[in-house]
């Protein structure tokens, strides 16, 4: 792979220091008292050079998951190729979630956006806005072209979707544990499948 030239390493050394100042001053003073003008002045930068990385405020708030959720791909993809679709999936998730849990910035992050409906809101929109991809990874794996077969739309909503909304559920029903423990154990109950039986009429309440 050809090293990047020093124009690109400088890009890449200001789109780090932009983030940087972003989630310390998010985390200091909150997302909605933050200013663009204060992020860019941190970095000793102008708003004009902060648009040139960032669409917004709230695109650099989302910079660090777009790259956790880029990494879980990654990870997917390099799983062995005889692993089973949802096996792969919970491994690539789980491996690289518990990289993430080691970083303190990162869980700090996760904080405010969890506090903020509008971040947590676009979130779920930029996974959405990957699901094609997903898919596509998804069936590369079960040998299978995802314009004839629906599975691979079902494993890629569950994935994206499912895992993440019932991890945040348990979290707010009390339930304790790392995410990455709560994510391992969402996929487990997947692969064993959910058509459970029903209760018995005559034991109900």
């Amino acid at each position: 792979m050809e090293k990047p030239g020093l124009r690109e390493r400088k890009k890449q050394r200001t789109r780090e220091a932009l983030i940087d100042a972003a989630h310390d001053l998010f985390c200091a003073n909150g997302f909605d008292a933050t200013t663009v003008d204060q992020i860019a002045e941190a970095v000793e930068v102008s708003p004009r050079t902060f648009f040139r990385y960032f669409a917004s405020k709230e695109d650099v708030a989302l910079s660090r998951a777009d790259e956790q959720l880029t990494a879980a791909l990654k990870a997917f993809a390099a799983q062995p190729a005889d692993m089973p679709v949802l096996t792969a999936m919970r491994a690539a998730a789980v491996d690289v979630i518990r990289r993430y849990e080691t970083d303190a910035d990162f869980q700090s992050l996760q904080s405010v956006i969890s506090a903020h409906p509008a971040l947590t809101a676009a979130r779920v929109e930029r996974a959405t806005a990957r699901f094609d991809e997903v898919t596509r990874l998804m069936g590369t794996r079960m040998g299978v072209d995802p314009a004839e077969d629906p599975r691979p739309h079902l494993v890629a909503s569950v994935a994206l979707y499912a895992v993440q909304a019932t991890v945040a559920a348990w979290r707010a029903s009390g339930r304790q544990g790392q995410e990455s423990e709560l994510t391992g154990q969402a996929f487990d109950l997947l692969s064993e499948g959910l058509d459970y039986p029903a209760e018995p009429v005559s034991t109900r309440r």
